[in-house]
């Protein structure tokens, strides 16, 4: 996992095969040549694995997850295991992007893959389940197994993705509070982009020279963002001592 790093705010990517970095979630024939397609534009890299991921992958929230649900059969080879599962996809995909792994990788393969993408939700279905009526839900965040009847599915589900927003949200915002700080001398600005990674927030007069003498001085940090509201830190520019006109955002980018 990537630790302690400020994330870029704006970037220009150029690319010809946009497709290739989907081939994750896309099943494509073989023969078909990859879209050649001119990708280019700003880009805010908001990557989910730097605040909401772990040391076995990403944690995708729901909302943007390519597959919000993994459907995988346990015991397959068994009469009936892979039927149901198909009935759960179909069933489910009215109301959720659902993928069904029926591939020949073992169950325990097929978790860490799909924990690895980031898949918020595991479905696992088996014999023994079907004959209680019943399913397991996993969460992707906190790896907590639930129960759950097949007659309330779709509730379930809908709760636990819920849950799990809710729950990396707030990780994810209390990870950028800690590692936010605010330096009102210049002297505590290279203090603290010394020894302790993340933003700072700082006044600035405007002057494209302020911004070159801190990224000069400092290694490389530099202005990240004008934020729409501006906190009132100090009169003066942290820099020069002149009046203040911004708020600032400082960072280093990786």
């Amino acid at each position: 996992m990537i630790r302690n790093v400020v994330l870029d705010m704006g970037n220009v990517m150029l690319d010809y095969n946009p497709e290739r970095y989907l081939e994750t979630y896309i099943e494509r024939e073989e023969d078909r040549p990859l879209v050649k397609a001119e990708l280019f534009g700003a880009v805010e890299w908001t990557m989910c694995d730097y605040g909401t991921g772990d040391d076995e992958g990403l944690i995708l929230p729901p909302a943007v997850a390519p597959y919000q649900v993994v459907i995988v059969p346990v015991a397959m080879h068994k009469p009936g295991v892979l039927e149901k599962a198909q009935e759960l996809q179909e069933r489910l995909s009215e109301k959720f992007r659902v993928k069904l792994d029926a591939s020949d990788n073992s169950p325990g393969w097929k978790y860490a893959q799909y924990e690895m993408q980031g898949v918020p939700l595991r479905l696992e279905i088996g014999p023994k389940d079907m004959e209680q009526n019943q399913c397991v839900l996993v969460r992707r965040d906190n790896r907590e197994k639930q129960f759950v009847s097949l007659d309330n599915l779709e509730e379930a589900i809908e709760g636990s993705l819920t849950a799990l927003h809710d729950a990396i949200y707030q990780r994810a915002l209390d990870n950028l509070k800690e590692k936010t700080f605010t330096a009102t001398t210049y002297e505590e600005f290279l203090d603290t982009a010394q020894n302790h990674p993340g933003f700072i927030k700082a006044m600035w007069c405007g002057d494209s020279a302020c911004e070159d003498k801190i990224k000069e001085e400092t290694g490389g940090v530099k202005s990240r963002c004008i934020p729409f509201e501006e906190e009132h830190l100090s009169d003066v520019c942290v820099c020069c001592g002149k009046p203040a006109k911004h708020m600032v955002y400082w960072g280093k980018q990786y």
